[in-house]
Protein backbone atom coordinates (compact mmCIF):
# COMPACT_ATOMS: atom_id res chain seq x y z
CA UNK A 1 0.00 0.00 0.00
CA UNK A 2 1.41 3.36 -1.02
CA UNK A 3 1.77 6.04 1.62
CA UNK A 4 3.19 9.54 1.50
CA UNK A 5 4.58 10.68 4.84
CA UNK A 6 5.32 14.36 5.33
CA UNK A 7 7.46 16.07 7.91
CA UNK A 8 9.02 19.44 8.60
CA UNK A 9 6.11 21.78 9.16
CA UNK A 10 5.94 24.17 12.07
CA UNK A 11 5.76 27.78 13.17
CA UNK A 12 8.28 30.45 12.26
CA UNK A 13 8.50 34.21 12.18
CA UNK A 14 8.40 36.11 8.94
CA UNK A 15 11.71 35.89 7.15
CA UNK A 16 12.45 32.46 8.54
CA UNK A 17 12.91 29.14 6.80
CA UNK A 18 11.42 25.67 6.89
CA UNK A 19 12.14 22.50 4.96
CA UNK A 20 9.36 20.06 4.19
CA UNK A 21 10.00 16.42 3.31
CA UNK A 22 7.69 13.82 1.83
CA UNK A 23 8.70 10.18 1.53
CA UNK A 24 6.83 7.63 -0.56
CA UNK A 25 6.65 4.19 0.98
CA UNK A 26 5.12 0.93 -0.15
CA UNK A 27 4.88 -0.60 -3.58
CA UNK A 28 6.07 1.78 -6.28
CA UNK A 29 6.50 0.54 -9.84
CA UNK A 30 7.05 3.93 -11.40
CA UNK A 31 7.23 7.37 -9.82
CA UNK A 32 6.63 10.36 -12.07
CA UNK A 33 5.91 13.97 -11.12
CA UNK A 34 6.00 15.00 -7.48
CA UNK A 35 5.02 18.26 -5.91
CA UNK A 36 3.43 20.35 -3.24
CA UNK A 37 0.07 22.01 -2.84
CA UNK A 38 -1.13 24.24 -0.05
CA UNK A 39 -4.47 25.29 1.33
CA UNK A 40 -5.00 28.33 3.49
CA UNK A 41 -8.13 28.80 5.61
CA UNK A 42 -11.06 29.82 3.46
CA UNK A 43 -9.10 29.42 0.22
CA UNK A 44 -8.90 26.78 -2.46
CA UNK A 45 -6.00 24.38 -2.63
CA UNK A 46 -3.29 25.66 -4.96
CA UNK A 47 -0.30 23.95 -6.47
CA UNK A 48 2.90 25.51 -5.15
CA UNK A 49 5.65 23.60 -6.92
CA UNK A 50 6.19 20.57 -9.10
CA UNK A 51 9.24 18.56 -10.11
CA UNK A 52 9.53 15.97 -12.85
CA UNK A 53 11.57 12.79 -12.78
CA UNK A 54 14.23 14.56 -14.77
CA UNK A 55 14.41 17.45 -12.35
CA UNK A 56 12.48 20.10 -14.23
CA UNK A 57 10.68 22.40 -11.82
CA UNK A 58 7.78 24.82 -11.82
CA UNK A 59 6.51 27.28 -9.22
CA UNK A 60 3.64 29.64 -8.69
CA UNK A 61 4.66 33.27 -8.94
CA UNK A 62 4.04 33.91 -5.25
CA UNK A 63 6.94 31.64 -4.20
CA UNK A 64 9.43 32.03 -7.05
CA UNK A 65 12.85 32.94 -5.76
CA UNK A 66 11.95 31.91 -2.20
CA UNK A 67 10.97 28.23 -2.42
CA UNK A 68 13.00 25.40 -3.94
CA UNK A 69 11.64 21.97 -4.74
CA UNK A 70 13.98 19.00 -5.08
CA UNK A 71 13.79 15.23 -5.05
CA UNK A 72 15.88 12.21 -4.27
CA UNK A 73 14.82 9.49 -6.68
CA UNK A 74 16.77 6.82 -4.82
CA UNK A 75 14.75 7.56 -1.69
CA UNK A 76 11.44 8.35 -3.42
CA UNK A 77 11.40 11.61 -1.49
CA UNK A 78 10.52 15.17 -2.42
CA UNK A 79 11.55 18.28 -0.51
CA UNK A 80 10.41 21.86 -0.34
CA UNK A 81 12.91 24.37 1.00
CA UNK A 82 11.03 27.51 2.00
CA UNK A 83 13.03 30.67 2.65
CA UNK A 84 12.01 34.26 3.37
CA UNK A 85 8.66 33.03 4.60
CA UNK A 86 5.76 35.47 4.72
CA UNK A 87 2.54 35.38 6.76
CA UNK A 88 0.64 34.73 3.53
CA UNK A 89 2.52 31.43 3.19
CA UNK A 90 0.57 30.15 6.20
CA UNK A 91 -1.33 27.06 5.09
CA UNK A 92 -1.52 23.30 5.28
CA UNK A 93 0.98 21.90 2.80
CA UNK A 94 0.25 18.64 1.01
CA UNK A 95 2.69 16.65 -1.05
CA UNK A 96 1.59 14.51 -3.96
CA UNK A 97 3.13 11.92 -6.21
CA UNK A 98 1.95 10.73 -9.60
CA UNK A 99 2.83 7.06 -9.65
CA UNK A 100 2.00 3.53 -10.68
CA UNK A 101 1.94 1.16 -7.73
CA UNK A 102 2.41 -1.97 -9.88
CA UNK A 103 3.00 -2.69 -13.55
CA UNK A 104 -0.70 -3.47 -13.86
CA UNK A 105 -1.90 -0.28 -12.16
CA UNK A 106 -2.97 2.95 -13.77
CA UNK A 107 -0.97 6.03 -12.94
CA UNK A 108 -2.68 8.28 -10.42
CA UNK A 109 -1.98 10.88 -7.76
CA UNK A 110 -1.33 9.91 -4.17
CA UNK A 111 -1.44 12.47 -1.37
CA UNK A 112 0.24 13.09 1.93
CA UNK A 113 -1.73 13.85 5.08
CA UNK A 114 -0.74 17.51 5.16
CA UNK A 115 1.54 19.48 7.43
CA UNK A 116 0.79 22.87 8.96
CA UNK A 117 3.06 25.82 8.22
CA UNK A 118 2.40 28.96 10.24
CA UNK A 119 4.29 32.19 9.63
CA UNK A 120 3.83 35.01 12.12
CA UNK A 121 4.56 38.65 11.44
Amino acid sequence: QVQLVESGGGSVQAGGSLRLSCAVSGSVFRLDNMGWYRQAPGKERERVAVITTGGYTGYIDAVKGRFTISRDNAKNTVYLQMNSLKPEDTAVYFCYADLRATRWSDSRDYWGQGTQVTVSS
